[in-house]
């Protein structure tokens, strides 16, 4: 077994000789290339839906998708919620993307009628789509676009508004809790089932839906339970922003009744519990028509609590150690290094495959770790000199110093692998992710993170007990991200990235999402040996690790250590003779 820890005082190599400059991927300085123009918050609502449901309205959800730059294939971004009867839902859940002002951001909103708790869509009646790019939204009149939506031959399948907002940088959260009195009995048989519905003002007096609590059943005296927001879904960083809030009684067909509301903003909130923080929640048509009206209930704020959210940076500022390691799939579903058609194929003129991705996510990432030596491994070959299977070798062959000096000694031992060993199989991920697993295990303090760089075709023969590899490491310091090279269908690869369901083994879940799954070939131009767009793929192979990160961090309760003062060089004092 062979370590990710070096040893104490253990002398690092020189940079090794390094290969030839091949096919480029050109100079890239993480800090200034991967780091878009600006984060954008795409609101979404619907107006006059398809109905789908017999005896009740559609219980509509929005899915949206991206376009890869390369081979412009569709990819899931995210999901909303799913809203029960009606045709004419704002979604609460937001879709935050990096706008590329120089790219063209292809978008595609897909509705369904949601049937049952299915994650597949295909189990669920099509409402119809709307087809846009990112520019589309940002450029339109206040950033609101509002478009037909199509999909269904001879129906009208109502609008779609997306409302795109820039992010501020304010990283507060707060948890509030409200309770309310006396509120308006809108139920015939029993008291009102009330909710609340939070909303920020937007620049063009519309308002933006960013909050709703839960419903309390049969009570005018209702007591919401605390809930955590952050001050830039609230109000975007502006404390005087006017945030209105709605009060509601639930009921089941979706036809909610309104009770009242009042504003507020995030300053007058965070004087906390006061005289200042109960509100009269007022019925603007009651009002208009009863002279002896005064209100339709109080709400009152029972605690107010700031939270400032560390970041990612925090933890490397503090000096958290970032350990990179690269695991290389030998298999003999690349195909024969000896001829072109092949992944692995050892080609003089420029990098194959592997060698493209590896360099160019390897430049991505070598950027975060500290000491730029990086334990490589291979798996699925046989070795020299008597032919044995291995599922995790050292690709520079020394099983006691797998380490290679910066990307440039990884690519040249990956290189020197191919010619000495082998391809075969099965293809076995759970060795090597048990491999960094057991490392990480032994750094729970927080010190240290784990990364496992996974470069495959994705052909995979172990599933059940990567499965269980994975669920065990989403315990641990780590992440792993797996890049897809060639021309295959990835479907294991995405069902281990568990974005859209959780990944399980023996009925255990995963702890948190610890895998990100990038296919190479959606950054790519046809020839195959050019990189589009190095910003954006560097975005995507990082996207979800600082999140993860911080998600090990927040459920340990481990804190970033301070940063240490700046560098300030000591000053001689010149002694002069005299």
């Amino acid at each position: 077994m062979f370590g990710l820890e070096k040893a104490a005082g253990q002398q690092k190599p020189g940079r090794s000789g390094g290969l030839p400059k091949m096919a480029s991927v050109g100079d890239f300085n993480v800090l200034s290339s991967s780091i878009p123009a600006t984060k954008v918050e795409l609101s979404v609502s619907c107006r006059n839906l398809l109905d789908r449901d017999t005896f009740s309205k559609s219980d509509p959800i929005c899915v949206l998708y991206t376009q890869a730059i390369g081979n412009k294939e569709w990819r899931e971004f995210g999901r909303t919620e799913v809203i029960d009867n009606t045709l004419n839902p704002d979604f609460v859940r937001k879709f935050i993307m990096d706008y590329f002002f120089e790219e063209r951001e292809n978008l595609r909103f897909d509705f369904y009628d949601v049937d049952s708790k299915s994650p597949n869509l295909s189990k669920h009646d099509f409402l119809g789509q709307m087809f846009c790019t990112l520019g589309e939204i940002v450029g339109s009149q206040g950033s609101r676009l509002e478009k037909s939506i199509v999909g269904i031959p001879g129906k009208k399948c109502g609008t779609v508004i997306v409302t795109a907002e820039e992010l501020g940088c304010c990283r507060d959260s707060v948890l509030m809790q409200f309770c309310a009195n006396k509120l308006d009995k809108k139920d015939f048989f029993g008291k009102s089932d009330p909710f609340l519905v939070f909303l920020r003002s937007n620049e063009d007096g519309s308002f933006t839906i960013c909050h709703k609590t839960e419903v309390v059943k049969n009570t005018l005296n209702p007591v919401w339970q605390a809930f955590k927001i952050s001050v830039r879904a609230l109000c975007n960083g502006d404390y005087d922003r006017t945030i209105k809030v709605e009060v509601y009684d639930w009921d089941r067909d979706g036809s909610h009744d309104f009770i009242g509301e009042f504003t507020t903003s995030y300053r007058e909130l965070s004087r906390g519990q006061s005289q200042f923080n109960v509100y009269e929640v007022i019925n603007p048509k009651k009002k208009g028509k009863k002279k002896k009206y005064i209100n339709s209930g109080t709400v009152t704020l029972l605690s107010f609590l700031i939270e400032t959210e560390v970041s990612f940076l925090d933890y490397i500022k503090g000096g958290t150690q970032i350990n990179f390691t690269v695991a290389i799939d030998f298999t003999a579903s690349n195909g024969n290094p000896s001829q072109p058609t092949s992944l692995h194929y050892m080609n003089p003129y420029q990098l194959n495959a592997y060698g493209m991705a590896l360099k160019a996510v390897g430049e991505i990432i070598q950027d975060y770790d500290s000491d730029k030596m990086f334990p490589a491994l291979g798996f699925g070959a046989r070795l020299p000199p008597d032919g044995r299977v291995s599922h995790e070798f050292a690709l520079n062959g020394n099983p006691q110093n797998p380490y290679c000096h910066g990307i440039d000694g990884v690519m040249e031992a990956y290189y020197r692998s191919l010619k000495s060993v082998q391809l075969y199989g099965p293809t076995n991920f759970a060795p090597v992710i048990n491999h960094v697993a057991r490392y990480a295990a032994s750094v729970k303090d927080g010190s240290q993170y784990f990364v496992l760089l996974i470069i495959t075709d994705g052909v995979i023969s172990d599933m059940a007990q990567t499965k269980e590899s994975i669920v065990n490491a989403s315990k641990l310091p780590m992440s792993i991200i797996i890049v897809g090279v060639g021309p295959a269908e990835f479907d294991a690869m995405e069902e281990l990235d568990g974005d859209v369901v959780r990944i399980s083994s023996r009925g255990k879940f995963a702890e948190r999402d610890i895998v990100q799954f990038v296919p190479f070939r959606d950054y790519i131009d046809r020839s195959g040996n050019h990189v589009l767009s190095m910003a954006r793929l560097a975005k995507d192979v990082l996207a979800e690790i600082p999140e993860q990160f911080l998600s090990y961090m927040r459920v340990r309760g481990i804190k970033p250590l301070p940063a240490p003062p700046p560098y300030t060089p000591p000053i001689h004092v010149l002694q002069t003779q005299i």
